[in-house]
């Protein structure tokens, strides 16, 4: 199924197309991996909105990346909550540890590290999210023990890849 499918598919489900817009943004960023302006215009265009619309959204929401980002995209909260439980300390950490600044990705496109308002994880503060997991608690040990098995799973599903493509 096309992502033009996909998306008028989920649209059906609305009375309104612009409702239909987030439902949308994430089938083309599944599809795309992020939502350059060329598939934000798609989307509208498909949907039969207003650009403006699209792009309000896709800018607004964390879960859209309007630019590339790495396999693993850290997102660390800068709450209030996270903050006073060193939150700051913690993005220093990562930046060292990392070699990027916020904003940045990795050379090897394995992480992009990001701040995000809030998490929604209080009870957990200080909190980062990557991907759909969240990991609380954090001190730069919890942090370095993180990125060592992200490493790894990432060499993991490599290995698993070349494996797979072996012989053909």
């Amino acid at each position: 199924m096309t992502m033009r499918e996909k998306i008028e598919e989920a649209a059906a489900r609305y009375p309104d197309q612009r409702s239909a817009i987030m439902p949308a943004l994430l089938i083309a960023q599944s599809e795309h991996g992020h939502l350059p302006g060329p598939v934000l215009e798609e989307v509208a265009d498909i949907l039969g909105v207003e650009r403006i619309w699209v792009y309000e959204l896709a800018t607004f929401y964390t879960l859209f990346h309007t630019a590339p980002v790495g396999k693993f995209h850290l997102q660390l909260c800068d709450n209030v909550s996270c903050m006073l439980r060193r939150s700051e300390d913690l993005l220093t950490h990562l930046e060292e540890t990392l070699g990027i600044k916020k904003g940045e990705t990795t050379s090897d496109r394995l992480f992009t590290l990001s701040t995000v308002e809030c998490l929604g994880a209080c009870e957990m503060a200080p909190v980062m999210q990557v991907g759909d997991n969240y990991h609380g608690h954090l001190d730069s040990a919890r942090i370095d023990l993180l990125l060592e098995k992200l490493r790894t799973q990432a060499t993991t599903a490599a290995d698993l890849a070349a494996a797979s493509s072996f012989g053909e």
